[in-house]
């Protein structure tokens, strides 16, 4: 599988301690107000009627405490004790090692959460046990509608893909198949998405494929103060039929970019000088760009997954793509038309649709 190369040992004692904090789980509601379940108790039956036969009919047996249903709180992390990116795309959290609760690892295979939106309207986290049962069906549609918080468009040519914001999916498409849920969805980098998120999430979806077992997986964005933009997310995975043999991890990973200095409390960003190169002009009516992990979602956010770049042609006013070979290129007003080269899952998180004549 491809699993990064510490996926699974331990970092240093001396960063655990730091950010020790940094657990995801826990069962609070998106407010932090904890879930209580109703207290059903045990069902009492009714005395007879004084001149009634007494009832020969067994007592009613007790029903059992349904599982509670599993929520995600944002960890209580002071983001000044985590390192400060030091050119590493993620850094191991509690030594690596995932902390779920007992009502997350009670959860059914198949479970997923996705937090409710704060005030500001930003992620608060996700949960899922992911199996085959989560993972996508059909192929993804598109997410180009979804504005997360600190949305801007930008472009430097030093950057994979040119777009220096992704909509970085929480839990990867690959991984439950979720498209445009808000709920879902973060404003974060290319580098976050790709460098980051993708490779812990192929990870996972490498596992369940090959063994068809089941990993819990959460995934929580932190930020700092009122920030629109989140400083990165903490990620944590353990495999379960195997108690984390398989896949086993805790990381925070950075929503940054080399070259580019972001303001998170407004999403605005600029050269840092530290890569040469200059921001593409004329972005104001260019084509979203959306995140994938995975299948170019979330990451899918995440996006692409390796496979090359080819031409295609746009249209700006329709939203399709094409093979330039297509005839309904030949139909395309030059005002509407776009030729690029990039990849398929790039063009598809733009919030471009596959034309379904030449079938790109």
């Amino acid at each position: 599988m491809n699993i990064p190369s510490r996926i699974t040992r331990r970092a240093s004692a001396l960063f655990a301690a730091a950010v020790l904090a940094c657990v995801l789980g826990g069962c609070s509601a998106a407010d932090d107000t904890p879930t209580e379940l109703a207290d059903t108790g045990s069902v009492e039956q009714a005395a007879p009627a004084p001149d009634a036969p007494a009832s020969s009919a067994p007592a009613e047996a007790e029903t059992p405490d349904a599982p509670p249903e599993p929520t995600v709180e944002a960890p209580t992390v002071d983001l000044a004790a985590i390192p400060a990116y030091d050119g590493n795309p993620y850094v191991y959290v509690n030594d690596g090692e995932p902390v779920f609760t007992d009502d997350q690892r009670a959860s059914a295979p198949g479970t997923e959460f996705y937090g409710e939106l704060d005030d500001l309207g930003r992620c608060t986290g996700t949960f899922a046990v992911v199996g085959a049962e989560t993972m996508p069906t059909e192929e993804r549609g598109s997410i180009g509608e979804v504005k997360p918080t600190g949305w801007q468009m930008a472009k430097y040519e030093f950057v994979d893909g040119k777009y220096l914001y992704n909509r970085c999916h929480l839990l990867g498409f690959q991984l439950t198949g979720e498209n445009a849920n808000t709920a879902n969805l973060i404003t974060g980098t290319r580098y976050l998405n790709i460098e980051g998120m993708l490779p812990f999430e192929n990870a996972v979806a490498d596992y369940v494929q090959a063994t068809g077992n089941h990993v819990l997986m959460a995934v929580v964005p932190l930020f700092e103060g009122d920030e629109l933009v989140a400083r990165g997310v903490c990620m944590m995975a353990e495999s379960v039929e195997d108690g984390g043999d398989g896949v086993s991890f805790n990381v925070f990973c950075y929503n940054v970019q080399p070259g580019v200095t972001i303001d998170y409390a407004t999403g605005d960003n600029h050269l840092d000088g530290t890569i040469e190169g200059t921001p593409l002009p004329d972005v104001s009516g260019a084509p979203e760009a959306s995140a994938g992990n995975a299948a170019a979602s979330s990451a899918d956010a995440s996006a692409d997954t390796g496979k090359g770049t080819a031409e295609y042609v746009l249209n700006t006013n329709s939203k399709k793509f094409h093979v330039p070979s297509c005839s309904s290129v030949k139909q395309m007003k030059d005002a509407n038309r776009q030729d690029v080269k990039d990849t398929r899952e790039n063009i598809v998180n733009q919030g471009y649709d596959p034309c379904k004549r030449c079938n790109p």
